[in-house]
C-alpha cells in the first residue's frame, strides 16, 4: 500500500475511504437521471435498501457492498453511515486484525475478489471494486467508477428485459442468470446460458466473462448472425 497514505493514521484512511464511497455513490445516484423511471428503480444501488459496503483491507482494498446483514460492530470494528439522495448506506472497515483470514488472500501475489466474499461471509453483492490506496482513492478516480457501474448495471439490466422477453417460457432461468452475474457467478452463470439457449450458443460464447455470455445470448434470442 501507498506508504503516505499509511503513515497518515487509521482514521484519516478511514474517512478517504468513506469519503471515495460517498463519491462514488453520489457519481452512480445522479447517473440515474439520464434513465427511464422503470430503469432507475431497477438499479441494485437504489432499489435496495440496508447497503452495507465493506472495505476489505487484502493485498489490494475491496469495497464491497451487499445487503446481506452484518452484525454491530464489537471491539475494534469500526462503522460509518451516510446518505444522498435518499439512499442510505454504512460503511464497515475490517483488515487482517480483525478478521485474520484477510491476510492469507494475498498470499499467492494476488488477490481472488471471491475469497475476500468467503471471509467476510456476504453472499449478495451490489458490487465489489478493488482500488488503490492513494491516488487511486480520488474523487475523480470515485466520480469515473460510479458513473461507470451505474452504465454497467443499466445495461445489464435492459439486456437482461430483453432476454426475458426473446425466451419465453425460461424466465426463471434468465432471472437466475441475471443474479448469476451480479453476484460474479461465472461458472453458475455458463451452466444457466447453456439450458436457455441450448447447441444454439457455441463454446466461444461460453468462453468469456458473463457480460460477453449476456450479450450472446441477445444474440441468439434475437436470431442475429454470429
Amino acid at each position: 500500500m501507498d506508504e503516505d497514505w499509511v503513515a497518515a493514521g487509521p482514521e484519516a484512511m478511514r474517512r478517504s475511504l468513506a469519503d471515495y464511497v460517498r463519491a462514488l455513490h453520489r457519481a452512480y445516484l445522479t447517473q440515474l437521471d439520464l434513465l427511464a423511471p422503470a430503469e432507475r428503480a431497477a438499479m441494485p444501488l437504489a432499489a435496495r435498501s440496508g447497503v452495507t459496503v465493506a472495505v476489505a483491507a487484502a493485498r489490494d482494498l475491496h469495497l464491497v457492498a451487499t445487503t446481506d446483514p452484518l452484525p454491530a460492530p464489537r471491539g475494534p470494528e469500526v462503522e460509518l453511515t451516510d446518505e444522498y439522495a435518499g439512499v442510505r448506506w454504512a460503511v464497515r472497515f475490517f483488515d487482517a486484525s480483525i478478521l485474520p483470514e484477510l491476510g492469507l488472500v494475498g498470499a499467492s501475489g494476488q488477490d481472488d475478489p471471491a475469497a475476500v466474499r468467503r471471509v467476510l461471509g456476504v453472499a449478495d453483492v451490489v458490487y465489489h471494486l478493488s482500488v488503490s490506496p492513494g491516488g487511486g482513492l480520488g474523487a475523480h478516480h470515485a466520480q469515473h467508477a460510479g458513473v461507470a457501474l451505474a452504465n454497467q448495471h443499466a445495461a445489464a439490466i435492459r439486456d437482461g428485459q430483453a432476454v426475458r422477453r426473446a425466451f419465453p417460457g425460461r424466465e426463471a432461468l434468465v432471472d437466475e442468470f441475471v443474479v448469476a452475474e451480479r453476484l460474479g457467478l461465472v461458472h453458475s452463470a455458463r451452466l444457466l446460458a447453456r439450458e436457455i439457449a441450448g447447441t444454439a450458443l457455441g463454446e466461444a460464447d461460453l468462453a468469456g466473462d458473463v457480460a460477453s455470455m449476456r450479450r450472446a445470448l441477445l444474440r441468439v434470442g434475437r436470431g442475429e448472425p454470429r
